[in-house]
């Protein structure tokens, strides 16, 4: 049976993804959240060769290719040059992974938050440079292995907290979100629409090959993330007041991690270590969250 596709979707069939790519579901969603009255800004990561190769494209708004370290530099500058041509309402949209945002492109990121600039700017966080080889970046989870953290030296420090960093800039809205949780997402991209000034989203990207899992369980193990707490769902305003966006039943950790092949090789005492870990982080953040809600 042929499928009729509306030629002013955002985002067309046809990308170069691999099958099970949460990347892709997140820009989706992200595009339809927005609509098409935006800028889209790209740098060197998976979403420069998704889209497809050159005259080709299943993006169906305008977009800037950016270098790796440039995102927040580059949408700055479409940003001021939007404002100069009269088009204020018209949104720009940031879109880099976890190496271009928690590592590489983290310099230019804090200059445009520092700034204020009046921009989106949506981390897909896969947890390593996927695009590359799957080496690790500071968004690798402690003990995983990636090419560059083999099972004989897995990564031995922890992910860092690019939620608490970005809130720190004191910019108006930050997030966490899912794929698993799709109506949590839109919502906090429509809310990071409606914003003044910089909103940042930091969206979990299951990466079927990188994370040794199969292409039809990134769902699963995206929602397994929430559940165990490894990731929640929260939203930052203002850089003071943390809200829980969902609350779950928790689950071990070794439910979301031990099905992942790059966490194959752990020990029983090393799930019971994280398991610590992620139990004293979550408690952390209900604190957060509590005194928020006091004042």
């Amino acid at each position: 049976m042929k499928q009729e596709f509306a030629h002013n979707e955002p985002m067309m069939p046809g990308h170069l993804a691999c099958q099970g790519c949460g990347g892709t579901i997140i820009m989706k969603h992200a595009l339809q959240a927005i609509g098409p009255d935006m800028v889209l800004v790209i740098p060197a990561c998976c979403w420069a060769i998704i889209p497809g190769n050159f005259p080709y494209t299943t993006m169906n708004v305008p977009v800037l290719h950016t270098a790796f370290a440039t995102t927040g530099a580059a949408a700055s500058g479409v940003r001021a040059g939007l404002d100069l041509r009269g088009k204020q309402d018209t949104k720009v949209l940031a879109f880099a992974g976890d190496g271009g945002t928690f590592d590489i492109g983290i310099q230019s990121l804090s200059g445009a938050a520092e700034r204020n600039e009046d921009i989106i700017y949506i981390c897909y966080d896969n947890e390593a440079y996927m695009n590359t080889g799957v080496q690790r970046s500071s968004a690798t989870p402690e003990k995983a292995w990636t090419t560059t953290t083999p099972v004989s030296q897995p990564k031995a420090s922890n992910k860092k907290d690019i939620i608490r960093i970005m809130a720190g800039h004191k910019i108006p809205y930050c997030a966490t979100a899912n794929i698993a949780y799709p109506q949590d997402f839109i919502r906090k991209v429509e809310t990071a629409a409606r914003v003044k000034g910089t909103a940042f989203i930091h969206a979990l990207s299951p990466c079927p090959s990188g994370w040794k899992i199969p292409s039809d369980k990134a769902i699963e193990s995206s929602r397994l993330a929430t559940q165990s707490r490894v990731f929640p769902l929260y939203e930052v305003y203002d850089g003071e007041d943390f809200r829980m966006t969902l609350e779950t039943e928790a689950v071990p950790v070794v439910n979301y991690l031990r099905p992942q092949g790059r966490f194959r090789h752990l020990t029983d005492e090393d799930y019971e270590q994280i398991q610590t870990g992620v139990d004293l982080d979550y408690d952390r953040l209900l604190a957060r969250a509590a005194a928020g809600e006091a004042n």
